[in-house]
């Protein structure tokens, strides 16, 4: 499903508060001796929009692609010696699996995400986490709701994700479902936060206002299409991982579009390293030793019969699609 949801502007992602804070920390600049990226200058701090209501900040980062190949020759000063030698060197880390220079760069961003994004993000543990409170703040009235070319009915062939699109009223249904539960749900949030008057309280005026419940109890009620926000810091090597995962065709649609904004971060802050992820992990793939054997079969010529092999027909498939055949 190519269609997205339509995002907000940079400006819209933020509260005239929240955008007034972030122009003052932009307007800050600070002399350092550090490696800069000058692409990732601009971006420092500045919300790129994800989906309806989220987004991505970049709030600092550590090291650029000269790092990685420091790194790499264990050198005393940066250890770039020509543009060419050093992308050929990551090339060459990437295609062999060698991470650990990858691993000296490293970044910190701000994330706004559905939870129930959030859930299939966190699966990622090589990362230092610290996400918003319920139990010690108000939660924003600001939920998920998918565009209509995003519902869907559940694939058959795959236990985990989405098939044909709906339409007409179906999808009519489904949208109002999901925005009037969840309207419902952060109302009546409110109303045990004591945030507004209960619908069968004091007539005489006299405290209208709901029960005051704990924000830790008000809040197990809303639904995984409500907006958490936390920080999230990994390296440049556990970050490749992720987006390997959650950029995958095969990824939930959502958390494909938090990856693509994070992918044309790493872009800016590392084209080398981006090119070589791009070139040997993206866009390469991984065969077993019976689809090696398989493919070198069919360069020869000869005939397969899948019958005959022992993958399974889902392995087959995938096969197929990896090599381009019918």
């Amino acid at each position: 499903m190519a269609s997205q949801t339509p995002r907000q502007t940079p400006s819209e992602a933020l509260t005239p508060e929240q955008r007034a804070e972030v122009d003052a920390v932009r307007a800050e600049s600070h002399q350092t001796r550090r490696a800069s990226v000058a692409a990732m200058e601009e971006l420092l701090y500045e919300p790129l929009p994800v989906l309806d209501h989220g987004f991505v900040r970049v709030i600092d980062y550590m090291g650029d692609d000269a790092a990685i190949v420091q790194a790499a020759r264990v050198s005393y000063g940066r250890g770039t010696t020509a543009t060419r030698t050093d992308a050929g060197l990551i090339n060459y880390l990437m295609r062999n699996a060698h991470t650990s220079p990858f691993e000296m760069c490293e970044i910190k961003l701000h994330v706004k995400l559905p939870i129930f994004v959030a859930r299939q993000w966190v699966r990622h543990r090589t990362a230092s986490l610290n996400e918003y409170s319920a139990r010690y703040s108000v939660l924003d009235t600001e939920f998920y709701v998918p565009a209509p070319a995003q519902l869907a009915v559940q694939a058959t062939e795959n236990r985990q994700g989405r098939g044909e699109s709906l339409s007409g009223e179906r999808a009519e249904r489904v949208l109002a479902l999901l925005r009037t539960d969840a309207e419902r749900s952060f109302e009546h949030y409110h109303e045990m936060l004591g945030d507004q008057p209960t619908p069968d309280g004091p007539t005489d005026g006299s405290d209208d206002a709901g029960p005051g419940l704990a924000r830790e109890l008000a809040r197990i009620n809303l639904p995984l299409s409500t907006y958490t926000q936390w920080y999230w810091k990994t390296d440049l090597h556990n970050l490749f991982h992720f987006l390997a995962l959650r950029g995958d065709a095969h990824a939930q649609w959502e958390i494909q579009e938090y990856a693509k904004v994070i992918l044309d971060i790493v872009e800016a802050w590392v084209p080398m390293a981006h090119h070589a992820f791009v070139s040997y992990r993206a866009g390469g793939a991984h065969l077993s030793a019976e689809g090696l054997a398989v493919a070198k079969r069919l360069i020869a010529g000869e005939k397969v019969d899948p019958a005959t092999l022992a993958m399974s027909p889902r392995e087959w498939r995938e096969l197929k699609a990896t090599l381009g055949i019918e």
